[in-house]
């Protein structure tokens, strides 16, 4: 599925594995610790290899934990991509402890983070809607939002994909694209 974002931009929806994604840059479901975990994160740093954990832990030493609504870049090791853009999402309670503004902050700031690399490319799998807990059909609708928004603005990138695991996840994305207004 994709969705036209002006002239030259737009985004994709597919189902897939992101470790395997030929874009400039991916961007990791992250932990504050960046120190790999389960899901998303644990497999980017399994396929990755040693040297993301090896600049995460740099990265940690120097700044501390990042905190949620936060992004980092290391490079990207084994994997396609030449980078990975690390970002840490909220834990769900209960969407009144400020969940959707630092979910959106998360999206955002892995924008500013991949035009900063003056990346072209930049793939997302679904952050904070594994362990996390956050409700796939509410994440949907403000990660599609905000990376539109980014992207009309975005100087560099061009194309923005999210790469969704499974089919459920898939078609709660489907159904935000679906959903969202015409005009930005």
């Amino acid at each position: 599925m994709k969705i036209s974002v002006g002239a030259d931009r737009v985004i994709e929806l597919v189902q897939g594995d992101i470790t395997r994604e030929h874009t400039d840059a991916i961007v990791n479901a992250a932990n504050s610790s960046l120190l790999g975990g389960g899901g998303v994160d644990g497999a980017i740093h399994r396929a990755g290899g040693p040297s993301i954990l090896g600049e995460c832990e740099r990265w940690v030493a120097v700044q501390g934990r990042l905190p949620a609504g936060g992004a980092m870049v290391t490079g990207g090791g084994q994997l396609a991509a030449r980078y990975v853009i690390h970002a840490v999402g909220p834990r769900f309670r209960d969407g009144q402890h400020g969940e959707p503004a630092t979910l959106a902050s998360a999206y955002r700031e892995s924008m500013r983070r991949a035009e900063e690399l003056a990346v072209s490319s930049l793939a997302f799998p679904s952050i904070s809607t594994g362990v996390y807990g956050y409700p796939v059909a509410d994440a949907a609708r403000i990660a599609l939002s905000t990376c539109r928004e980014a992207l009309a603005a975005a100087g560099h990138v061009r194309t923005v994909r999210f790469v969704l695991f499974d089919q459920k996840t898939f078609d709660a994305y489907a159904a935000a694209a679906r959903a969202l207004p015409s005009s930005i």
